[in-house]
């Protein structure tokens, strides 16, 4: 299988030396000093399964390696707008387009849905339908990934957690051969994965994890570990996760996470979330996607959330101060 990952930053990096130890003929598109790290060195993943190094041809223009079989995206959501016209190159008939980012995604209403949000635009996460003009929503496969990853260096990735776990879906509930197939590749000791038909579930999922952990994280500097000692964070982590529920719920999915259990899990998580990566290494924030574009459900859906209207606001103010959010 010919697979290109756009993007090889940590998720990205991380995908690339799995896809490349299990035999897929793995590209990258990167840029500046990762695409000259890994042009000089290969990628190395630093994984609780091994440290491995691998590689992996590495490009700045899409266009010269070809279509592929499937393209991974693992860009920040900010970035996949102007992305998702750079990979036209890399499509060929059939290539399907995994999406391995946080928050909600563009294709959320295109594709398996119905009812009155079918076709629904998400301007917050697509502005101006861009990236649904560049790539049919037909070709995309939804991924949530559960990985602690640090880009220590240019092209060298390391990853906390004992196991990472990878979701793959179709929008449309259906479990395809393309699905399985990249599944089985991706799947090793240090990373399980598995193909669901409710991969909008595995997203709110997720996202709830997101709403409970990064936005604190961004406003304090600290991660998880040193937040949820306070009884306050605690309890509004609660009220959040209540909130998020409500909206998922009114969507039509099924999330059930352990309040408690989580705010136990926060207590030993002491890896910094990615969107306070990003405000301490001056890059665009995910504001739209993990946030402004959950609320934008929320009022769709009828649902109140006072406690993640005032955290968002919030977060947008730090974020906006910084220079790296800007409102669509």
């Amino acid at each position: 299988m010919k697979i290109c990952v756009f993007g090889a930053g940590a998720i990205g990096g991380h995908l690339a030396v799995r896809l490349a130890r299990a035999g897929a003929e793995t590209s990258v598109v990167a840029r500046g000093a990762t695409l000259a790290a890994i042009r000089a060195d290969g990628l190395t993943l630093e994984a609780k399964d091994g440290t491995f190094t691998v590689p992996v041809r590495a490009e700045s223009n899409p266009a010269a390696l070809g279509p592929q079989d499937v393209v991974v995206m693992a860009v920040k959501a900010p970035s996949l707008p102007e992305a998702a016209v750079a990979i036209a190159p890399l499509l060929g008939p059939q290539t399907a387009v995994v999406f391995a980012m946080n928050g909600i995604p563009w294709w959320y209403f295109l594709r398996g849905v119905s009812g009155k949000l079918a076709g629904q635009a998400l301007p917050g996460v697509d502005p101006e339908g861009a990236i649904a003009r560049a790539i049919a929503p037909e070709r995309a496969i939804g991924g949530v990934i559960y990985s602690a990853c640090t880009v220590l260096r240019p092209g060298l990735i390391a990853v906390e957690n004992r196991q990472s776990r990878l979701i793959l879906g179709e929008p449309d509930g259906a479990i395809t051969p393309r699905a399985e197939a990249l599944a089985g590749l991706l799947a090793s000791p240090g990373l399980a994965v598995e193909v669901t038909p409710r991969i909008r579930d595995a997203i709110w999922s997720k996202l709830l994890l997101n709403l409970t952990s990064g936005p604190f994280s961004v406003l304090t500097g600290l991660p998880p570990r040193d937040l949820y000692t306070d009884k306050v964070i605690a309890a509004t982590g609660r009220a959040i996760l209540a909130e998020g529920q409500a909206i998922a719920t009114a969507l039509g999915c099924a999330v059930e996470i352990d309040a408690e259990a989580q705010v136990r899990q926060y207590l030993g998580m002491s890896h910094k979330p990615s969107i306070l990566q990003d405000l301490e290494l001056g890059r665009a924030m995910e504001i739209d996607a993990l946030l402004t574009t959950p609320l934008a459900l929320a009022r769709l859906a009828g649902v109140r959330t006072p406690m993640l209207d005032l955290l968002t606001t919030l977060v947008r103010l730090r974020a906006e101060a910084a220079g790296l959010y800007r409102r669509t």
